[in-house]
C-alpha cells in the first residue's frame, strides 16, 4: 500500500546546521527505504515564501503569494512509500528527522485507474 508522509514544522525553527543535518539523515533514510523496496519518492520543499496558491471561485481565478493556510507549521517535504500496512508507515514516519520538532502526517494514497504509470 502506498502512503504519503507529509512533514510539517515551523521552517524558522531550524538553523542552517540543523537543516543540513536533517537533509543528511533524510537521504540516509531514503537509501534504507530504497534497499528494502519501500522508497518511491521524497523531497524537501523550498521555503513557504516561494509558495503560490490558486483558487477558482465563481469561475474567477485568484492567485496569491504564500501557502494555502497561515499556520505556525508549514508543509516542508514529503516521502512517498510503498509498504505492507499502516504499522510499517508509522515505523518509517517515526524515523523522519522532522518528526522531532514538527509533525508527520501519514495519508494512504488512492489508486486511480487510468493514471500514467511510467514517469
Amino acid at each position: 500500500m502506498k502512503y504519503m508522509l507529509l512533514i510539517y514544522s515551523d521552517e524558522n525553527a531550524w538553523n542552517e546546521s540543523e537543516r543540513e543535518d536533517c537533509y543528511i539523515k533524510s537521504v540516509e533514510l531514503t537509501q534504507q527505504l530504497y534497499a528494502k523496496g519501500q522508497y518511491l519518492n521524497a523531497s524537501p520543499l523550498h521555503s513557504v515564501a516561494t509558495a503560490t496558491s490558486i483558487r477558482i471561485r465563481d469561475s474567477k481565478r485568484m492567485i496569491t503569494d504564500g501557502p494555502f493556510a497561515e499556520t505556525h507549521e508549514q508543509l516542508g517535504g514529503y516521502y512517498l512509500i510503498d509498504v505492507k500496512d499502516l504499522d510499517e508507515a508509522i515505523a518509517i514516519a517515526s524515523q523522519i528527522p522532522g518528526v522531532r520538532i514538527g509533525t508527520v502526517e501519514i495519508r494512504p494514497v488512492m489508486e486511480l485507474k487510468g493514471l500514467p504509470t511510467d514517469l
